[in-house]
């Protein structure tokens, strides 16, 4: 990708322009890491963004042809240098990075590094990635690093704005995720509108025929044959809705990844705290993960549009081969034991029939005034 080294304010300018073109988060990290290795005229370039859970959610390399990447096999782990620049925020240059105390080794068909710089890009307080550069292209004295402190003043320059391209890419994503759902609740409204209008006329019709019955049997027939056709209209409408509504990022990334983005949505779009943790889930069967998130869904819309809720905390553990879901909000609640009125309301009935649907138990704890917890069971495959 590189085509080797540029030097002056054109250079840094061309960097800093590329990464301002892009808005998909992917796109801004292939960006920074090329320029960063162009730049500074290095053999290899990598920047990760951790996730939650001791591993990286994205990590991006440059140098490393895509045969290598897939010799090297899963992405790395936080640990070793790369733990230390995420967990204390320093830079670090390196005349060889394999005597370092904190060099935990590397896969088998990872390349050779030597000398390497490595720094954090923060967004204020948090750190939100690592950035770092190995094997300078250029003569080393023995044991001595060949990336400079002018080189270390300008990855600092570059992972400066790479912070600021970074974070405008993931609102511009989740902006775009809160247009989608928007939509996607819109739709759902239409579709559910369309339906109960073409089962209000069945019903009218099926009324006609059977007080036609007795007097007027022919028409009583033509009745019948419209409740029919009403009939099969609603259930087109139906799976309809089911397949514009089907959520087509459990399929890309999975139920963990997909609750955890539209949790992160649900909390910049309301007042109240959305969290989410996700802990040693596995895949599902499609059924099962469908259902899961669907059940989520009822359940967030209920404690964000209904209860009053100041916080709404989302967990979904591994049981077994299955999984667990919670969500608990402090809001208003209700009594369990008005299930048909409460049930209607709150689309307890819908979360019932998704979770029996696979195989699965639901459990509902709530109290006037002291929240509600929902308890869904799945099995795995």
């Amino acid at each position: 990708m590189s085509q080797g080294p540029r030097s002056g304010l054109a250079a840094v300018s061309s960097a800093l322009l590329a990464m301002s073109r892009h808005l998909e988060v992917r796109d801004v990290l292939k960006t920074i890491v090329a320029s960063a290795r162009e730049l500074l005229d290095a053999q290899y370039a990598a920047l990760g963004v951790p996730d939650d859970h001791g591993g990286f959610a994205q990590f991006v390399v440059d140098g490393v042809s895509d045969a290598q990447w897939k010799a090297i096999g899963p992405l790395p782990r936080q640990h070793g240098i790369l733990a230390a620049m995420l967990q204390e925020a320093n830079v670090e240059r390196l005349a060889d990075v394999r005597k370092d105390p904190r060099f935990e080794g590397w896969p088998s068909a990872h390349p050779d590094m030597s000398d390497f710089l490595g720094l954090p890009i923060r967004d204020g307080d948090e750190v939100i990635g690592a950035l770092f550069l190995a094997n300078k292209n250029c003569p080393k004295p023995q044991g001595s690093c060949g990336f400079t402190a002018e080189d270390e003043e300008l990855l600092s320059i570059l992972a400066q704005h790479a912070a600021i391209a970074l974070t405008n890419a993931r609102l511009y994503e989740r902006s775009r995720e809160l247009t989608i759902a928007e939509e996607r609740s819109r739709l759902a409204h239409e579709l559910h509108d369309a339906v109960s209008q073409k089962l209000f006329s069945l019903r009218l019709t099926a009324q006609a025929a059977a007080a036609l019955i007795d007097r007027d049997p022919g028409r009583a027939k033509g009745e019948l044959h419209q409740v029919a056709a009403l009939a099969a209209e609603a259930a087109d409408e139906l799976r309809a809705a089911v397949v514009e509504l089907r959520p087509a990022a459990l399929d890309e990334d999975g139920l963990v990844a997909t609750l955890r983005t539209q949790i992160q949505v649900l909390d910049r779009a309301h007042t109240a705290r959305v969290t989410f943790a996700g802990r040693g889930v596995k895949a599902l069967p499609s059924a099962q993960e469908e259902a899961v998130l669907r059940v989520a869904q009822e359940a967030l819309h209920n404690a964000l549009r209904h209860s009053g809720a100041e916080h709404v905390d989302v967990t979904l553990d591994r049981r077994g081969s299955g999984a667990v879901l919670r969500v608990t909000d402090d809001g208003s609640g209700f009594d369990p034991k008005a299930i048909r009125r409460a049930g209607r309301h709150l689309g307890l009935v819908s979360m019932r029939d998704r979770t029996s649907g696979v195989g699965g138990t639901l459990t509902v704890e709530s109290a006037p005034g002291k929240g509600t917890t929902i308890e869904m069971e799945v099995p795995g495959g």
